[in-house]
């Protein structure tokens, strides 16, 4: 062994003894910790509290998260890099049992620290060449969002029959679900992803019985929000003549919505029905006579109407010259014959 290499064995052996005499960087923590479990396993610190109710079981979780190593600075995993991180299931996705556990009792919004003893985490074995051999784990978890896929799922495994034996409330919270994470694909440029969530909640609707007048206005009211969203979906997937059909099943609910009004003046210009847009629009401005993307979009309206009608006229124009043309060669051409025919 050279020199170089022993005196570098003798810093590591030192450095290591001064671990054990140390406490390490996980001991203070463990001091400000909380004991989720009762047995040491799962160390809990809350960094910034949430609001709500805690994360259910089986729900899927929309979360930021990093795993670290004691005296390591840089996470040996993490999701702070990505813009849209990966809605995760419980009992699906996370893998780990101490982060599964740890999750559920968290809320929306809220950012914790974990210490997991190596039977929560990677277990005696490790994860080389990332995870040493009985390693404890530090992981910070920032809870974006969390739906409660858990009853979807529940409700989805049912029958039509068994359906509509179910409260119309907690029909009405899966559908809400549904939507929910329609929306969040749309926010992620998902469309159709998010079209088919929202189509999904359509037929959960759909296939429930509206006895009575109370029923079928809880109905509408779920739906409208629906028919809203595909109805914006389909404009962003270049489709406005679904786009046109949403717009108008959310009118025949509310024929004043000024949001439902909009999308089919949006729908209409993209057609290039400008009379329709601007009734569409003009209408939803008597509404809403200080917003401005109707107000906006209608003075687009406008433009491209007054660009077509100069468009068509120059359309004419030209065909009406084109006319006088062949008229005066037709002329010509028919006095040459007359006159050539002369002695």
């Amino acid at each position: 062994m050279s020199g170089n290499g022993l005196i570098s064995s003798i810093r590591r052996l030192i450095n290591t003894e001064e671990r054990l005499r140390t406490p390490g960087p996980f001991e203070h923590l463990r001091q400000q910790m909380n004991d989720v479990l009762g047995d040491g396993g799962i160390l809990k610190e809350v960094v910034q509290p949430g609001e709500g109710p805690p994360v259910p079981q089986d729900a899927s979780v929309l979360m930021h998260y990093s795993g670290f190593l004691e005296y390591s600075d840089q996470p040996f995993e993490t999701t702070t890099h990505l813009k849209y991180p990966q809605m995760m299931k419980l009992g699906r996705d996370v893998t780990l049992a101490g982060l599964e556990l740890g999750l559920m009792t968290m809320r929306k919004g809220e950012f914790s620290r974990f210490l997991f003893q190596p039977q929560y985490a990677y277990g005696d074995m490790g994860c080389p060449p990332f995870i040493p051999a009985a390693a404890v784990v530090l992981y910070e978890v920032q809870i974006l969002d969390f739906l409660d896929s858990g009853q979807v799922d529940s409700f989805i495994a049912l029958s039509p029959e068994e359906q509509n034996t179910v409260p119309l409330s907690t029909l009405l919270e899966v559908v809400n679900t549904v939507r929910s994470f329609g929306n969040r694909c749309f926010h992620q440029s998902r469309y159709d992803n998010a079209k088919d969530r929202y189509k999904q909640a359509l037929m959960l609707l759909g296939n429930r019985d509206t006895e009575g007048d109370a029923v079928k206005e809880r109905i509408q009211t779920a739906l409208l929000p629906l028919y809203l969203n595909l109805s914006l979906t389909e404009l962003r997937l270049d489709s406005p003549h679904k786009a046109l059909k949403y717009g108008n099943k959310a009118l025949e609910i509310d024929s004043a919505n000024t949001k439902a009004l909009y999308r089919c003046g949006q729908a209409y210009l993209e057609l290039h029905e400008y009379e329709s847009a601007q009734t569409c629009l003009i209408t939803a401005q008597a509404k809403k006579p200080f917003d401005s993307d109707i107000n906006n979009l209608l003075r687009k309206v406008a433009m491209c109407y007054k660009d077509s009608l100069d468009q068509q006229k120059d359309l004419y124009s030209k065909m009406f010259n084109e006319k006088k043309v062949r008229n005066a060669v037709h002329y010509c051409v028919r006095g040459f014959s007359i006159f050539s025919n002369f002695p």
